[in-house]
């Protein structure tokens, strides 16, 4: 592809983006109408006080003049009352219109603001797990706060600029050609070399701006990073390399944002160089040709002509917001243009029973090639306890995550109730399991709310108290500050690991779900707590089907079936009995947990 036609593309392509965000104004096109109509008013006003300056001029030599003879409320008025007196009237009529334009704009870009992040948001609750594995969280969160508020420069900013500058410039390019038409001929022959010069800038502002942005993005990252896992980078003494790459990151954003002024900085000094070279040969034809003018009128001319370039150069300017935003619009529209998670389903019971089978399961995660599970098949019927053991890395979690559909596997089934869980409805089928995983997720909220949340908010106080007790967490929720209501802080930093898993445990007993996977829960917890809890999941497991990934030999020994798995295979299965006498796979884990060498199976 040419040069040409790449930014032929490249034009065509911003045009379309520009557009698109300009769609997002049209809730609030009545606000955007307001400022168009005080930018007009506005506007209007700077060749009146141009105007005023030719009578003021006039009135040096006579200020008894009658300065309207004509005009039945002013032909009474000299030159001495009148000016004063419009100079006020036109101040008045001027801050109307910058009020308008201003204040209804302003309710457009902030309106704009809310919308945009709602969508970005909004989206981000409905996009599939892959695009969250392979996108950080750092330029997710960039792209919310950095990327929205210059898009919004450019949808409502750019355009304050263009409505009011421009108006301006029509306005008086109008008195200048209406005053001597043949002069303001002239300066319009400067036109060609401002678009030229505009054009020029316009490319680079926009591949800056988008540096710029993939910049920011990494400050918020590493940032982000630091702060979640502040414990570690303390206990491991991570405060230089943490520090040195925070700089890093920071410079690289400061670097492109200096460049990006440097072309600014250059850009304007260079176009006030050209709009002024054209101001000086103006003044040389006006002296030349003053034909019958009076010093009046060329005052008000010359003047009108100096008014203009200051909106002519923020007119130019305006092609960097433009870009900007452009290149900001491109990150937000790409992520709200990302399919959401795929949900064909049609399938929604209110209850099922919990019967699992799962024939000929194979799976590889998107973009990869090696197949993370292979063959997988098995059954388990309601009151049922399956257990998955095996080192890391041989696909349980895999395949606990298949279950409720974080993934879509590509051969086999996973049927439920005899339904296969691909036909129904996504929120139908999460609805039917309870997910309990090592990693616990709490929100700076209420414990309360943490155990009834989402679905589950507005549980009966009775309900969430039966979970917390069932889950042994009611002795230390008892002792915090304000029971169920105390908060809990950002992920419950307030709370240790163990009680944080109990909370888990406690939420997904509240879900009270025919299925329930529980994968790793009680890593985190000490060896009284797991007893007690052990106790506890004897009883929810009572009617349920319960899929258990553990490495913890007490939390195996008592499943109805135990699957042992390798390299994404299942390579033995039976009862903890039975695969103790098989003396195979099963047993060399077992007697790793059982001599001491390691507490866990791994």
């Amino acid at each position: 592809m040419s040069k040409i036609d790449q930014t032929e593309a490249q034009s065509s392509s911003s045009l379309k983006i520009y557009l698109r965000l300009l769609g997002y104004v049209r809730p609030y096109v009545g606000y955007f109408a307001l400022s168009i109509l005080g930018y007009v008013i506005f506007a209007s006003s700077q060749p009146m006080l141009a105007g005023i300056l030719k009578y003021f001029v006039d009135g040096l030599a006579d200020p008894q003049a009658i300065a309207f003879p004509t005009v039945p409320f002013l032909r009474d008025l000299q030159l001495l009352q009148i000016v004063p007196l419009l100079v006020v009237l036109i101040a008045l009529w001027q801050g109307i219109g910058s009020y308008l334009g201003n204040f209804y704009l302003a309710k457009v870009s902030l309106g704009l603001v809310h919308d945009l992040r709602m969508a970005l948001f909004d989206s981000l609750l409905r996009l599939p797990n892959p695009y969250f594995d392979n996108h950080n969280s750092g330029h997710l969160i960039s792209r919310i706060t950095f990327n929205v508020t210059m898009v919004t420069g450019a949808a409502t900013d750019a355009i304050k600029v263009v409505i009011r500058e421009g108006l301006t410039v029509v306005f008086l390019f109008g008195y200048l050609l209406w005053m001597n038409w043949k002069l303001t001929l002239v300066m319009l022959a400067i036109l060609p070399v401002i678009a030229v010069m505009v054009s020029s800038a316009s490319k680079k502002f926009r591949k800056q701006s988008s540096k710029i942005q993939v910049a920011m993005g990494d400050v918020t990252h590493v940032a982000s990073e630091t702060i979640q896992g502040y414990r570690v980078v303390r206990s491991f003494g991570g405060e230089t390399y943490e520090s040195t790459r925070f700089a890093a990151a920071s410079s690289d954003n400061t670097e492109k944002q200096l460049r990006m002024t440097k072309t600014g900085a250059v850009y304007t000094p260079m176009l006030q160089l050209v709009i002024y070279t054209a101001m000086a040969v103006l003044l040389f034809l006006v002296l030349l040709l003053r034909g019958e003018a009076t010093a009046g009128d060329l005052v008000a001319y010359i003047t009108a002509a100096g008014l203009l370039p200051k909106p002519i150069r923020q007119l130019s300017e305006v092609s960097s917001t433009v870009q900007k935003g452009v290149a900001g619009a491109e990150s937000v529209f790409e992520q709200l243009d990302e399919p959401p998670e795929l949900d064909e389903g049609t399938v929604e019971l209110d209850r099922v029973s919990g019967r699992l089978q799962v024939s000929g399961l194979s799976f590889t995660y998107p973009g990869t090639q090696k197949q993370v599970l292979q063959d997988i098949s098995f059954s388990a019927s309601p009151g049922q306890m399956i257990a998955l053991v095996g080192r890391s890395g041989s696909g349980k979690s895999t395949l606990a995550n298949l279950i409720p559909r974080f993934y879509h596997h590509s051969e086999g089934q996973i049927l439920l109730d005899d339904v296969d869980v691909e036909r129904f409805t996504l929120r139908n089928l999460r609805r039917h399991i309870a997910l309990v995983t090592q990693q616990v997720n709490l929100f700076n909220d209420s414990v309360a709310n943490n155990i009834a949340y989402g679905d589950l908010a507005g549980a009966p106080r009775e309900d969430i108290e039966r979970a917390v007790e069932a889950a042994y967490a009611k002795e230390f929720i008892d002792q915090l500050p304000q029971g169920l209501d105390t908060q809990v802080g950002e992920n419950g930093v307030l709370l240790s690991g163990g009680q944080r898993q109990r909370l888990a445990i406690a939420r997904a007993l509240l879900k009270d779900s025919p299925v329930l996977v529980l994968d790793e829960a009680t890593s985190a917890l000490d060896t009284e707590s797991e007893r007690h809890i052990q106790a506890a999941l004897d009883q929810v497991m009572k009617g349920r089907t319960t899929l258990v990934i553990a490495h913890r030999l007490s939390t195996i020994e008592k499943a109805d079936l135990i699957l042992v798995m390798d390299q994404g295979r299942i390579v033995e299965r039976g009862s903890h009995g039975e695969l103790l006498a098989i003396n195979g796979y099963y047993a060399r884990l077992h007697a790793l947990g059982l001599d001491g060498r390691a507490e866990t199976i791994d």
